[in-house]
């Protein structure tokens, strides 16, 4: 009976997910996706370092190692959704938010029309702001970004036509 005891602590030590080979291969572009949604690096960078941490504090009890980046990409928007509730709640009574001003070098980086698009990105619906950045920014699939937003494949398809319909109208593009 310790044998198999054994043997099977082995197995699920073999398992477990490998959090830190995720955060050497992902982080930067998580970190990106979490600055577009929600605006400022500082704020992205946490949210990610949040998400990783209780990623690797519950990986134990993460059972499909394949789904593991899925289940890290949703810890990060629902991070970046946490982080932008707070932000409503608090300017509900001061001065509504405006995203940070963008540093000369940034400005001059980008260029107006990238700039554009990313304060036009952040007029959309959260839904449609987080299936365009995850289909155009990390270049995910159909089925990775239902994976990650909880939603089903046939959702992905249309929130992303309806969110580049949305960002055609407002960046004043004919279609």
């Amino acid at each position: 009976m310790e044998v198999e005891l054994l043997t099977q602590q082995e197995a699920l030590a073999r398992q477990r997910v490998d959090v830190a080979s995720i955060f050497a291969e992902h982080h930067v572009g998580l970190v990106r996706l979490a600055l577009i949604m929600v605006g400022d690096q500082a704020t992205a960078e946490d949210v990610v370092q949040e998400a990783f941490a209780r990623t690797h504090a519950g990986r134990g009890r993460l059972r499909d190692a394949d789904k593991a980046l899925a289940y890290v990409r949703s810890a990060v928007l629902n991070g970046c959704r946490s982080v932008l509730r707070r932000r409503a709640t608090v300017f509900r009574r001061a001065v509504p938010y405006e995203p940070p001003v963008w540093s000369a070098e940034s400005a001059a980086l980008l260029g107006e029309e990238r700039r554009g698009v990313l304060l036009a990105l952040r007029e959309l619906p959260r839904r449609q702001r987080e299936a365009l950045t995850l289909r155009y920014y990390l270049d995910l699939s159909d089925q990775e970004i239902a994976d990650t937003m909880g939603i089903g494949a046939s959702t992905v398809r249309s929130t992303i036509a309806r969110g580049l319909a949305a960002l055609g109208r407002a960046l004043g593009e004919d279609s």
